[in-house]
C-alpha cells in the first residue's frame, strides 16, 4: 500500500482549514487504497527516501524544516518520490532556493476571501479532468512572485475579472505541475476554506493531483 505523508507544520499564518484538509486526505486514502500519515513533526522527513510514495505540504507556512528535514525532502525527490503542495505551501521555506524551485512560485498576496472563477485550461490531467471548464468557488485568489507559465504545465488559472482585486489582462496560473529534483510535482493554490475540503469536486481535484505525483509502480492496483 502506498504511504502518503501529509505535513501540516506552520511557523507563520495558520489556516483553520488544516484539520478539515487532513480529514479529507485520510478519507480519500481509506476510499482509494493509500495510507495517510499526518504530522507536524519535521523529523518525519529525516528518514531518507523510500518511506513515502508522496509528500503533501498542506497549508504549511514559514520555515518548517530542520536542516536534516530539508535533506530528507531533497532525497525523497531525488529517489522519485512525489511532492504535492496545497494552498499556503507556496508560502513556505522562503529562504531555501530548492523549495522555491520545487513549488514553482512563491505566494505574495491575495485580495479578500470571495467567490471567483477558475478557468480550467488543461483537462488532460487527473486533477482537472473531473472539473468543469469554468469552476466557480470561494477562495483566496493568490498572487505569486513569478508566473510559472513556460516553466510548468499550467492546468488552471484564476479569472481576474470574476472577483474584486483581480485586474483584467493579468495571467494568473493557479494550478500547475512539473518535475523537479527527480520528483513529480503538483501544486494547487486552492484550499483556504474548511468547506472546500467537503466539496466532492475539490476532493476529486486533490485526489487527481495526488495520483499524478505518485510513481505508477508505487500506486498499486487499488489506485489505478
Amino acid at each position: 500500500m502506498t504511504r502518503v505523508l501529509v505535513f501540516t507544520r506552520t511557523t507563520a499564518f495558520r489556516h483553520d482549514s488544516i484539520p478539515a484538509g487532513v480529514r479529507a486526505f485520510q478519507e480519500l486514502g481509506a476510499a482509494h487504497g493509500f495510507a495517510v500519515e499526518a504530522t507536524e513533526d519535521p523529523a518525519a522527513l529525516e528518514g531518507g527516501p523510500g518511506r513515502y510514495g508522496a509528500v503533501v505540504f498542506l497549508s504549511t507556512s514559514g520555515d518548517v524544516l530542520t536542516p536534516a528535514g530539508r535533506e530528507g525532502l531533497r532525497a525523497h525527490c531525488a529517489a522519485g518520490g512525489g511532492f504535492m503542495g496545497v494552498h499556503l505551501a507556496a508560502g513556505t521555506e522562503g529562504g531555501w532556493p530548492f523549495y522555491g524551485e520545487l513549488i514553482g512560485a512563491r505566494f505574495v498576496s491575495h485580495p479578500a476571501l470571495q467567490p471567483g472563477l477558475v478557468r480550467v485550461e488543461d483537462r488532460d490531467h487527473p486533477a482537472t479532468r473531473p472539473l468543469p471548464a469554468a469552476w466557480r468557488c470561494t477562495d483566496e485568489w493568490y498572487e505569486f512572485d513569478v508566473s510559472v507559465r513556460g516553466r510548468s504545465r499550467v492546468l488552471a488559472s484564476a479569472d481576474g475579472t470574476s472577483y474584486e482585486g483581480g485586474a483584467p489582462g493579468v495571467d494568473r496560473p493557479l494550478v500547475w505541475c512539473h518535475e523537479h529534483g527527480g520528483a513529480r510535482v503538483f501544486y494547487t493554490a486552492l484550499g483556504h476554506t474548511r468547506e472546500s475540503y467537503a466539496d466532492p469536486g475539490f476532493r476529486a481535484h486533490l485526489l487527481g493531483g495526488l495520483r499524478s505525483v505518485v510513481a505508477p509502480a508505487a500506486q498499486g492496483p487499488a489506485s489505478t
